[in-house]
């Protein structure tokens, strides 16, 4: 993981990583957004048919942030699956290195919008919201209160840039200095322009770091189309 990048709420640092998943160095924990695991066989339930490893490929990429970062607790900002039946749908095989990765570390399900009911046999456990000290860790934003800080899902953030004549559009994160949404993780998850009305009056000055091939980018807003 690259440590060349930090974003700060309320004094605390969190480092952005080419996966998609965020480091929080001071409690040693890994955080993931929007995994939707399963939502290759959804499509498929509806005609839309494309191979079926999304959910492989989201936890091999999973396991390797695991490795790298060693943190002491997972925690997972909702839609970790993409829909009630998806613990029935998952491979056996992937459930077991799902259940392989949240038995070496400690792991907290937040619940989203798709799952209101994560399963509850497949390691840690399960919360509507959390707290690492002044930061308030949820699926979904909400007005803040005076002094919190948030960390959130949901919105699958992407942003353009217009750079040597060509336009890059890559998923983000964004962040002020009060709050920050993350990119989401799933393989077949699809990302939200940050200049959508869906983020109209969450942020003030903002930044987002673009999540290039081989390095996380960093530009200001007046550079993001």
């Amino acid at each position: 993981m690259s440590r060349s990048h930090r974003i700060t709420l309320s004094g605390v640092d969190f480092i952005p990583d080419l996966s998609g998943a965020l480091f929080a160095p001071e409690f040693n924990a890994l955080l993931v957004a929007d995994l939707h695991l399963e939502k290759g066989t959804s499509l498929a339930r509806r005609g839309v048919h494309l191979p079926p490893y999304d959910t492989r490929e989201s936890l091999l990429q999973l396991k390797a942030a695991v490795e790298s970062t060693r943190p002491q607790r997972l925690i997972f900002l909702g839609d970790s699956f993409h829909d009630q039946g998806a613990r029935e749908r998952i491979d056996a095989s992937d459930l077991a290195m799902l259940r392989a990765i949240t038995a070496k570390v400690e792991t907290v399900w937040i619940t989203g919008n798709h799952d209101p009911a994560p399963p509850e046999d497949v390691g840690g456990m399960i919360v509507e919201e959390m707290v690492l000290g002044p930061v308030s860790l949820r699926h979904h934003q909400k007005a803040l209160r005076d002094g919190e800080a948030e960390i959130s899902g949901h919105l699958h953030p992407a942003a353009a840039i217009h750079a040597r004549g060509h336009r890059i559009r890559c998923r983000c994160f964004i962040a002020d200095e009060k709050r920050l949404i993350m990119p989401a993780f799933g393989s077949y998850t699809g990302a939200l322009s940050v200049r959508s009305e869906a983020f109209e009056g969450l942020f003030g000055d903002f930044h987002v770091w673009m999540i290039g091939d081989k390095a996380v980018h960093r530009f200001p807003a007046a550079q993001v189309r």
